[in-house]
């Protein structure tokens, strides 16, 4: 048997208050994660607003707001980074770690579309030649927005293969 370290803190401020679960911690967490994105765009001198929402059982923030390119980065590399960092900040105060999704002008939610519309196309040529289609290497929310959309058609299936970060999604045909 292995010792296993945990924060035991962390795990009885979780149990003991009743209160921070569910939708009331995805609240602190959003709350959290606007105060750490606030500071951070006043110190680069950005303007923004942080809009707030829990959907699908996360946090979600946005930040809305024209010349924020930037904070998106070629590929939304550093959008990711920026997630991840606003995820370690709430992990911080929290002991828990953060599924929170961050977006910056719609930046997520754009590249959604785009990447659902990718699925249905590849979907429609796998199952025209029945041959597989390996996509290009995608984060992990990509492929996941992928993989949800292959699997809302029937015939095809998807899978990920390969390592970080050269992950990608395979559309297969049912067999």
């Amino acid at each position: 048997m292995s010792e296993t370290n945990v924060d035991e803190s962390a795990v009885e401020s979780a149990v003991d208050s009743p209160a921070e679960v569910g939708d009331n911690l995805l609240v602190r967490e959003g709350d959290i994660a606007a105060d750490y994105l606030e500071r951070l765009l006043d110190i680069v001198d950005y303007d923004g607003d942080i809009d707030l929402d829990v959907e699908n059982d996360r946090a979600v923030v946005a930040i809305v707001g024209s010349d924020l390119q930037a904070l998106v980065g070629g590929r939304g590399e550093t959008l990711d980074a920026l997630q991840e960092l606003t995820r370690l900040a709430v992990q911080q105060q929290t002991g828990i770690r953060s599924r929170l999704m961050l977006d910056v002008s719609g930046h997520r939610a754009a590249r959604r579309s785009e990447l659902q519309k990718l699925a249905k196309e590849t979907a429609e040529r796998v199952l025209d030649a029945g041959e597989p289609a390996r996509l290009s290497p995608m984060n992990p929310f990509e492929r996941k927005v992928v993989h949800d959309a292959i699997s809302a058609i029937d015939g095809v299936r998807s899978e990920s293969e390969g390592e970080e970060p050269h992950r990608r999604v395979v559309v297969l045909a049912e067999r």
